[in-house]
């Protein structure tokens, strides 16, 4: 096991294969980095109604491709009609946040379980029709690389690549108006327009992750790398960069392990792997970890009593 997991880890196991992990990588990457800028807007819970409102559309868009003789498994066309759904789900989000006297969470939480139970209304009627294959679009729900094809790889790693390029262009913008959107505006920074491209960068992410991690994990891959590089740094570019360079690390050791061990899904082993870089920064990080915490206590209160 050991052989074939570095194998996998030096992009020896196969060319397919290869090119799920380089994809799973650049997703991590761009998920990573676009997180850092949703967590210091305080926007985490919006990109995980937008994950949970794109599975309608998945269901949806099986139905109109499959009842149009095609191939309703066809990553491109789900994609399109996840996103469709989540920004339906986004578009209700605002207008119940502007709208009502609910807050932002209280929403959230309406979309998110809304459109998440009509989702599953609608693969379980598809699972009881004779139309198309309907076999694998669970794997939307906790991601699946198994099944993969090599030209959903390379729409998964030219799509995070995409997103990359567009955040170091906007990052700028985006910082700004996360820490002093006033003073953004003043500076002459469009807000809105960034908050707008924010929000289309954590979709882009979320419909890229659907196929690796999941629509229920992908918001995890968005948000825990951005967490466990904050307790290392203050500094908005080296948070971004730490983040991408952990999302990247488990996207791609993550791809390694599903591919030694069949039976682990590729999502959930991102996911922990995320975990347990994030549980080790709390406990070790410099200044901010538990353990540094503790031994500052203990530090003043010695120097108190002397």
């Amino acid at each position: 096991m050991t052989d074939a997991l570095l194998h996998a880890l030096l992009f020896q196991g196969g060319y397919n294969a290869a090119l799920v992990s380089l994809g799973a990588a650049l997703l991590g990457l761009a998920a990573g980095a676009v997180g850092a800028f949703t967590t210091l807007r305080r926007r985490a819970l919006t990109s995980d109604a937008m994950a949970h409102a794109t599975l309608p559309g998945i269901g949806l868009a099986f139905l109109v491709m499959a009842a149009a003789g095609g191939d309703g498994r066809n990553l491109i066309g789900l994609l399109i009609g996840a996103g469709l759904s989540a920004a339906l789900g986004l578009f209700w989000l605002q207008r119940l946040t502007d709208r009502t006297r609910l807050t932002e969470d209280a929403a959230t939480g309406a979309i998110l379980s809304s459109f998440y139970g009509a989702g599953i209304v609608i693969l379980t009627v598809i699972q009881n029709l004779s139309l198309g294959r309907p076999a694998g679009l669970e794997g939307f729900l906790l991601g699946s690389t198994a099944g993969m094809l090599m030209s959903d790889a390379l729409l998964i790693a030219g799509g995070g690549a995409v997103i990359l390029a567009l955040l170091v262009i906007l990052r700028r913008a985006l910082a700004m108006t996360a820490f002093d959107p006033s003073h953004a505006r003043m500076m002459g920074v469009n807000t809105r327009a960034a908050d707008m491209a924010l929000l289309l960068l954590t979709l882009a992410c979320v419909l890229l992750g659907l196929r690796v991690v999941g629509l229920i994990m992908i918001v995890a891959l968005l948000i825990t790398p951005a967490l466990t590089a904050r307790l290392w740094s203050d500094r908005v570019g080296v948070v971004a960069l730490m983040a991408g360079a952990i999302g990247a690390v488990a996207g791609h050791l993550g791809a390694a392990l599903s591919l030694v061990l069949p039976d682990l899904p590729t999502g959930p082993a991102i996911v922990l792997i995320t975990f347990a870089a994030f549980l080790l920064s709390a406990l070790f990080a410099p200044g901010r970890g538990l353990i540094a915490r503790a031994l500052a206590r203990a530090r003043l209160s010695t120097s108190v009593r002397t």
